[in-house]
């Protein structure tokens, strides 16, 4: 019988991916382990591979369509001895799964329609032509489950809460009526019932309607026509955006800032630089290895989480996650977005080790050639500014890091030190933390001994 090929989950909160190219065509054998597609996720570009052995029979999403969502059909195998063709026609069960999923866009345009909704009608070239109005039909409310349980996304829930609805009264068209972010935008645009509870109290002030972020067509209105040119979200972009809203709108961010005197940093980064080793390599001799500032940024970073493991912490709602290693994120800029590579376990590298293991993590990382497992998770992150000449900035901590580690470039200042006016090479740092988990005293405490390792790096060596 045919063999459905899927989009497969390629990281825990993948959701949908691009499939940017087939590496086989229709008519070719595979075996199990045969790199059959290149999917782009959110990070990075990955290979799968097949898991049986068949002949490709049809492959069902084209190279380069976007928005496939997670177990979307994308391809079917003829079994062994089956007919290639007849695979191809006889999979009518699956049809409906194999449509690619549209991107989000298109999703949420469609919904009203799905709804019962009439889509407006646009007439171009006629200012005084008016769209057919159509009545905004309430949601339909869905038939509890389990005990009264309605199955919602995370991100569902939180915008009809924002909202002001009650998503038990939205209809949802997700997985066994599973309501999705598209269902909760269509239920605000048709117009639901508000929340239990949702109304104030009385007595109390009415409180303002929360204001809506302007439509696509109101922003582009604002702009004179052939102004501009519209560039479309990736998928990397779409992410970067949910996940800094998420970022600033659920942790209780707060800043921590010191001035780091560097002198001492920069004449042992020369002196460890200068006594690295050569290694024969086609060209010439290279040394085995090159040590930056941020390299020492990290380490010191590392070893700051484990001399204060209190705040060397991940937060949830039910517990808090208490590491035993430090494990750096560093943001990388790339083409269309940033990506942070994580150095595990760096409390107990080398900054040899760690140098060599960011350039290559750097490298991959802009090529789009990493794998989930090295930007996922980790926990704190840096990110460095200070190659741009800036002075100092906040950064957004990442989930699920309690803190992430702002830095500023390194210059010559005018500092009073001993009682004296004296010229040293000063950095500024800013730490950003969640509230919720490292309390101000104990950011405090973390980011002091971040700067005892800056200012005494001989520590980082022993």
């Amino acid at each position: 019988m045919p063999i459905n090929i899927t989009m497969p989950a390629l990281s825990p909160t993948m959701e949908e991916g691009n499939l940017s190219k087939w590496l086989v065509k229709e008519g070719d054998k595979v075996s199990p382990g045969d790199v059959i597609a290149e999917i782009e996720t959110d990070k990075a570009t990955m290979e799968v591979e097949a898991v049986d052995e068949g002949t490709v029979a049809k492959l069902v999403v084209p190279a380069g369509t976007e928005g496939v969502k997670v177990n979307a059909l994308i391809a079917i195998l003829a079994g062994e001895g089956e007919d290639a063709a007849t695979a191809a026609k006889g999979n009518g069960e699956s049809k409906a799964a194999a449509e690619p999923a549209k991107v989000e866009a298109k999703a949420a345009a469609a919904e009203p329609e799905r709804a019962g909704a009439k889509p407006e009608t646009k007439t171009a070239g006629n200012a005084n032509a008016q769209p057919a109005e159509a009545p905004k039909p309430a949601a339909q409310p869905i038939e509890p489950t389990d005990g009264g349980r309605v199955f919602a996304s995370p991100l569902a829930r939180r915008l009809a809460k924002d909202a002001g609805i009650d998503v038990s009264a939205v209809k949802g068209s997700g997985p066994h009526g599973r309501v999705v972010k598209a269902d909760v935008d269509a239920a605000i645009a048709g117009g639901v019932q508000a929340a239990p509870g949702a109304a104030a109290p009385a007595g109390a002030p009415a409180q303002a309607p929360a204001a809506k972020p302007m439509s696509d067509d109101a922003v582009l209105k604002l702009f004179e026509p052939g102004s501009y040119e519209l560039v479309p979200h990736d998928n990397m972009r779409k992410t970067i955006a949910r996940r800094l809203v998420e970022a600033k709108t659920t942790i209780p961010h707060f800043y921590l800032t010191l001035d780091c005197e560097i002198d001492a940093l920069l004449a042992l980064r020369k002196q460890l630089n200068e006594a690295a080793p050569t290694m024969k390599s086609d060209k010439d001799d290279v040394p085995a290895y090159k040590l930056s500032v941020n390299d020492m940024i990290i380490k010191a970073m590392a070893m700051a989480l484990m001399a204060v493991p209190e705040a060397n912490a991940s937060w949830t709602d039910s517990a808090m996650i208490k590491h035993k290693h430090a494990d750096v994120g560093v943001a990388v800029s790339i083409p269309g977005g940033l990506i942070t590579p994580i150095v595990r376990k760096a409390d107990q590298k080398t900054l040899s080790v760690i140098s060599n293991e960011m350039k290559d993590l750097a490298s991959r990382a802009r090529n789009r050639k990493l794998k989930p497992e090295e930007y996922q998770g980790g926990t704190t992150a840096v990110s460095n500014l200070g190659m741009f000449g800036i002075k100092d900035f906040s950064a957004v901590i990442n989930p699920p890091h309690t803190t992430i580690l702002a830095v500023g470039a390194g210059e010559e200042r005018a500092v009073v030190k001993d009682g004296e006016i004296k010229i040293l090479n000063m950095m500024t740092v800013t730490l950003s933390t969640d509230h919720r988990a490292v309390d101000g005293a104990l950011g405090a405490e973390l980011l002091v001994a971040f700067k005892r390792y800056i200012e005494n790096p001989m520590a980082m060596l022993v």
